[in-house]
């Protein structure tokens, strides 16, 4: 299937039946992980009663159930996993490079770290962790791309990575030194918050991160095109009118709040963006940046992810089962290169 033309006067759009396809899939599987996630719990509730409840037809106990007591969960790992799939299909089309993921290049680390310094030595309560969360992402991501920039030449894609990896490696040395010399019950609770969890999460986290995203979001996907044109390489994307550097920065800007809206809101879900944008691009079976369909890979992996979690039989928050899943990702990834690679 084809890229096709819908003409409408002098409008015209191009869309491409098999990402439609993938799309609409991975949104009805997502749609259906997040409506089986607010059924579970110690007082189960079946599909169609939740589906009757969020439309305001169930009973009073079940409305109050699933709208005030598990949908904010549902709806946080929803638009958390959005916004992570489409963060690291950002920084992977940027870097040229499926480890560029803000998992690997530090911005998530970053986030770690303002978030420790806010549980450990300020005693900051819910606001002021989500709050140095989100500031730790920016204030990394800001250092890791002024260490990059070279005038003239301005950010390369290897650069990026490359320092990226340095500063997370000292992010983690610095966080894993706030945890030892914290008091055990700080030690605990920032210890869970590094795992990535959505329990416990209410509309004071979904909200924000909503607002959020309804600015980023369409921000991102209206460069979109641009970014595939950097793919072909700086040279070429500029010979076709690409404002390179400019359209860079403006990207980082875009990934970054993404990953640290989503941070501030769950903690540290590893491997979402870095396993969200290389599925979307198997799935659909198209070269270059495919942010849709990283996107609604996000929010269906995110919602797999804790409806697994909440059937083992041990707890875990969602950030264990993520971090399983996407190491065995990352082994297979590296394997695969690896052999491609070898002549």
């Amino acid at each position: 299937m084809g890229t096709r033309v819908v003409r409408a006067g002098a409008l015209s759009v191009r869309w491409e039946p098999r990402t439609a396809l993938v799309c609409a899939v991975l949104a009805l599987v997502a749609f259906g992980a997040a409506v089986l996630v607010v059924g579970s719990g110690e007082f189960p509730i079946s599909p169609p009663d939740v589906l009757r409840a969020l439309v305001g037809q169930g009973d009073q106990a079940t409305e109050f159930i699933v709208r005030t007591l598990r949908l904010p969960r549902a709806v946080t790992g929803l638009l958390a996993g959005l916004a992570l799939g489409l963060s690291g299909a950002i920084f992977q089309s940027m870097s040229r490079n499926p480890l560029g993921s803000p998992d690997l290049i530090g911005f998530t680390t970053g986030a770690a770290t303002g978030a420790l310094l806010q549980i450990l030595v300020f005693g900051g309560g819910a606001v002021a962790v989500a709050a140095g969360s989100a500031g730790g992402a920016v204030l990394t991501a800001l250092a890791v791309y002024l260490v990059a920039y070279r005038p003239g030449g301005g950010v390369h894609g290897v650069r990026l990575v490359l320092i990226g990896v340095a500063a997370a490696a000292m992010l983690e040395a610095l966080n894993s030194y706030l945890i030892t010399r914290a008091e055990l019950r700080e030690a605990y609770e920032a210890a869970f918050w590094l795992t990535g969890s959505l329990n416990g999460r209410g509309w004071e986290q979904a909200v924000p991160l909503a607002a959020a995203l309804a600015v980023l979001v369409p921000a991102a996907l209206a460069l979109g095109g641009r970014l595939g044109m950097g793919e072909l390489g700086d040279d070429a994307a500029q010979a076709l009118g690409v404002p390179v550097q400019r359209t860079r920065a403006l990207l980082m800007v875009a990934g970054v709040g993404l990953v640290a809206a989503a941070t501030a809101a769950t903690g540290p879900v590893p491997f979402v963006a870095l396993a969200a944008p290389q599925l979307a691009r198997r799935l659909t079976r198209r070269a270059g940046a495919q942010l849709l369909p990283a996107a609604l890979t996000g929010a269906a992996l995110l919602a797999c992810g804790d409806l697994i979690s909440l059937h083992l039989p041990v707890a875990l928050p969602v950030g264990v089962v993520t971090g399983v899943l996407g190491g065995a990702y990352l082994a297979w990834l590296l394997s695969t290169t690896g052999r491609k690679g070898m002549p």
